[in-house]
């Protein structure tokens, strides 16, 4: 079933902040350029508790962004703390709040916490927090509201451009996918016998399985990208080394067949025919006949 959300642009640019709403749904998201923050900062919302994200420059260049998450009993006075602070150095920020009724000190400690530990588990992006607060206890209901709540900002934030929640693993895939492969996607099969991986296409993205093999040196014709993806790979554990090799400790979501080809052979080359099935037919020939049929 699909979702409404609405984006308004406050000052009418398309690089400026923006409200996001979503249909029957309690709370909203304000996003805001840090350059832009101070024009808006008189709107009733910053009044209110809520959740925030600040986004910056990662220091490690295996990450896209760095991350910051925070929670305030009024945003505005926490965002002009911030703003003031030369070691809090961001440019772009996102808050929600309740525009029904307030969120509870609790409920707001709540939805930090779990924020905090669904982005260290995504292995997305670099986390400033390093650990995530333990969680507060909430009733039954309260519990039940607030990953409503949470639910709702996971979709409005990468719509926003904070992908950090993007997870770079699977940690309960739907069908069997890979556990098992009842013929739900059609399985992969790297073609070199140097290593053994196998893959299969998800809506979730191109997955390599958990236990697949990957050579342990990038060659120097890699691309400075899929050099940080590989120290990104490294530094989140999700490759390690086993003698001569590297193996994957986890079901492993990549955007496209060449990448997933790329990790596993250390080198450029093409997904589309790199990956193949059972009886040897290369991944692109499997999507060609789908696309005649």
């Amino acid at each position: 079933m699909g979702k409404k959300l609405t984006v308004y642009m406050i000052d009418g640019t398309e690089y400026g902040p923006r409200l996001s709403e979503i249909g029957n749904w309690v709370g909203k998201a304000i996003y805001s350029p840090r350059a832009s923050v101070n024009k808006i900062m008189s709107r009733s919302e910053f009044d209110n508790p809520g959740i925030y994200c600040l986004k910056g420059d990662p220091t490690d260049d295996a990450y896209d962004e760095k991350i910051y998450i925070g929670e305030a009993e009024n945003i505005r006075s926490r965002l002009k703390q911030h703003l003031s602070d030369p070691n809090k150095d961001f440019k772009e920020v996102i808050f929600f709040v309740s525009k029904d009724e307030l969120l509870t000190k609790t409920q707001i400690k709540y939805l930090e916490s779990r924020l905090i530990q669904l982005a260290l588990e995504a292995k997305t992006a670099q986390i400033e927090n390093g650990n995530s607060p333990s969680l507060p206890t909430l009733h039954e209901a309260d519990i039940s509201d607030m990953e409503y709540f949470l639910d709702q900002m996971k979709l409005i934030l990468p719509v926003m451009g904070f992908k950090f929640l993007i997870s770079s693993t699977v940690k309960q895939l739907p069908n069997n996918v890979l556990s098992g492969f009842e013929n739900v996607n059609e399985k992969y099969f790297i073609k070199t016998k140097t290593y053994r991986a196998t893959m299969t296409e998800t809506d979730q993205g191109y997955i390599v399985a958990k236990g697949s093999e990957a050579k342990k040196e990038l060659s120097a014709s890699c691309t400075e990208t899929y050099r940080s993806m590989r120290k990104k790979l490294l530094e989140t554990k999700i490759l390690y080394e086993e003698n001569d090799k590297l193996i994957f400790a986890e079901d492993t979501i990549f955007n496209s067949p060449s990448a997933a080809s790329n990790m596993v052979l250390g080198r450029n080359s093409n997904g589309f025919t790199e990956w193949v099935n059972i009886d040897g037919k290369t991944f692109k020939d499997i999507q060609d006949n789908l696309m005649n049929n």
